[in-house]
């Protein structure tokens, strides 16, 4: 086999199953978010069968595959969703606490995966391939963890940001997810356009200065 044929098969080694372990860190985002509901006494995430890690319960067809792909071959990057967690607030003691705790859930949830694979590539002992898989999915798990904080509806953030609220100010902030899933849409691909990259600028140097912290370059 020649060294170039072994590159690529290295390289496509690396990316599928980066592609594989990134997928199911997205849906153990989404079940962390059903699995804290259910603890605080919201059960319906459960009832749609939400705890589940079969991905099929998770993807939205246009969030998960047709709007990334589309993106990707249009516009060069990837941006998607999976299907939102359901949970009904009123089932919880305190709904602005404790939906805010379910939301952020999902990004410890990433954080603690990276955590994870940041001691898989201390153990590698400098293979090539795991340490490679390792530093991606560190920094994409990062990365989803950090952007789903920034404090946008219907981003994570907005409801860890209103637990601090006001009842009135809360209501009014969480009410503009559809507004704010389209500002979101335009900014990243305004920025991206531009060469601006707004939401890198926020979001990776808090990503950096963990993996930092893990002694992960």
């Amino acid at each position: 086999m020649s060294v170039e044929l072994q590159l690529k098969l290295m390289r496509w080694t690396i990316t599928t199953v980066m592609i594989v372990i990134v997928f199911y860190s997205i849906i153990l985002h989404e079940i962390s978010h059903a699995f804290v509901a259910k603890l605080l006494g919201d059960d319906t995430a459960k009832r749609y069968g939400r705890l589940s890690l079969n991905p099929l319960k998770h993807i939205d067809w246009f969030g998960t595959i047709i709007l990334p792909l589309l993106m990707y071959f249009t516009l060069g990057f990837m941006w998607g969703y999976a299907k939102p967690i359901p949970i009904n607030p009123y089932n919880f003691k305190n709904y602005k606490r404790d939906t805010g705790l379910t939301a952020l859930a999902g990004p410890l949830a990433n954080i603690l995966i990276g955590i994870v694979f940041a001691l898989f590539y201390h153990l590698s002992a400098g293979t090539y391939i795991v340490s490679q898989i390792c530093v991606n999915v560190i920094f994409l798990n990062f990365l989803l963890a950090f952007f789903n904080l920034i404090p946008i509806p219907p981003l994570d953030g907005s409801k860890v940001l209103g637990m601090f609220l006001t009842d009135e100010a809360y209501l009014r902030w969480t009410y503009q997810e559809k507004k704010g899933m389209i500002a979101i849409f335009i900014i990243i691909i305004v920025s991206n356009l531009m060469g601006l990259n707004i939401i890198g600028r926020l979001v990776i140097p808090p990503v950096r200065f963990l993996m930092k912290i893990l002694g992960v370059v």
